[in-house]
């Protein structure tokens, strides 16, 4: 380690809070800096500072400690060259990864410190770009969203709004009305917050959008054609029958089959000119429920990804395993043979 041991020259020292210079000293104490390394190793600097009186008696502050330009600051245990270096590896690699490079720089510091020092970093300067990118993010999925904007050329991001409706995108566009080119997600208040806020600049979306909506589109004709997918490939060279249709049956999960009887019943009781309370009511199920139901022309417009029959690793013994229950086998643990003396 390399220790440095310095001391204040006794000069006058402006009081902070009223710039009166003052060269009565009240005490002395220690400081303990840190600085940058030098020759591969740590460096220390122990400095020794006075504590002074104020001579203005209309001064709130009656004593105050003086501090030296560019190597110290109130409560710092860092220089500010220090301070430079852990704000630059902090924005580079943030908490652990950022401790862990301060380590092998010889500068102990924890994830947490290099985290506040990010914090403490004003925001870079900016300006409206051509090209301004929307889109949403959840703080809390399901919960809490916001909005992020960013600078699509460059891909710095701007701003983050809270919220995603269109009033608080329409607010941030009428204070910012350089945009250009609005390139965004298809949600109708981003389309309403864009057309209101910019009414002259231009609405587009980008790539990952449009793959993201294409694979929407093609899931959703997947799922509606999921039972003649499966048909085909049990009878590749024929067309279907009923035979068929049973094994599909009974390959469904109970989930999907639970699904498909539960939009029969539905429909059924509908074309008997049945109300949606009076089913919900009849089948003891939500109104929501009913009305989504009644929505599907067919019931795999309402099976998800997750209700769709998976493979598992016990497809090959379900054949097994079903006779045993069959046969009353159905505790999973076998009875402790009762060894003879």
């Amino acid at each position: 380690m390399v220790r440095l041991v310095a001391r204040t020259q006794p000069i006058g020292v402006a009081c902070p809070a009223c710039a009166t210079v003052s060269n009565r000293v009240h005490s002395w104490y220690a400081r303990r800096l840190e600085d940058r390394p030098v020759g591969d190793r740590p460096v220390v600097i122990e400095l020794t500072v006075r504590r002074l009186y104020c001579e203005n008696s209309a001064c709130t502050r009656r004593t105050f400690a003086e501090q030296v330009e560019g190597l110290t600051i109130r409560y710092g245990r860092r220089t500010p060259s220090s301070r430079r270096l852990l704000e630059a590896v902090a924005v580079a690699l943030a908490g652990r990864a950022g401790a862990r490079l301060a380590a092998a720089l010889h500068i102990r510091v924890s994830r947490t410190t290099l985290l506040r020092a990010i914090m403490a970093l004003p925001d870079p300067a900016w300006a409206v770009p051509k090209v301004l990118g929307v889109d949403d993010f959840a703080t809390r999925r399901g919960h809490h969203y916001g909005t992020v904007l960013i600078d699509c050329e460059t891909g710095q991001p701007l701003d983050l709004l809270t919220g995603r409706d269109a009033a608080t995108l329409t607010g941030w566009l009428r204070e910012h009305p350089e945009a250009e080119i609005i390139c965004r997600d298809r949600a109708g208040s981003y389309a309403d917050g864009a057309r209101t806020g910019a009414p002259k600049a231009v609405q587009v979306a980008d790539r990952s959008h449009l793959w993201q909506d294409f694979g929407t589109a093609v899931e959703a004709s997947i799922r509606l054609h999921s039972t003649c997918l499966k048909t085909a490939a049990a009878s590749p060279d024929g067309p279907t029958n009923d035979g068929d249709s049973v094994e599909a049956t009974k390959a469904m999960s109970p989930i999907e089959a639970r699904i498909r009887e539960r939009h029969a019943t539905i429909h059924a009781l509908l074309a008997q000119g049945h109300g949606i309370r009076e089913i919900a009511r009849e089948l003891h199920i939500g109104g929501n429920t009913v009305r989504r139901n009644a929505r599907a022309a067919v019931p795999e417009q309402l099976l998800t990804g997750r209700h769709q029959p998976r493979p598992s690793q016990l497809d090959p013994y379900k054949p097994h395993l079903d006779k045993r229950s069959a046969e009353g086998h159905t505790k999973r643990r076998r009875p402790a043979r009762v060894r003879e003396v």
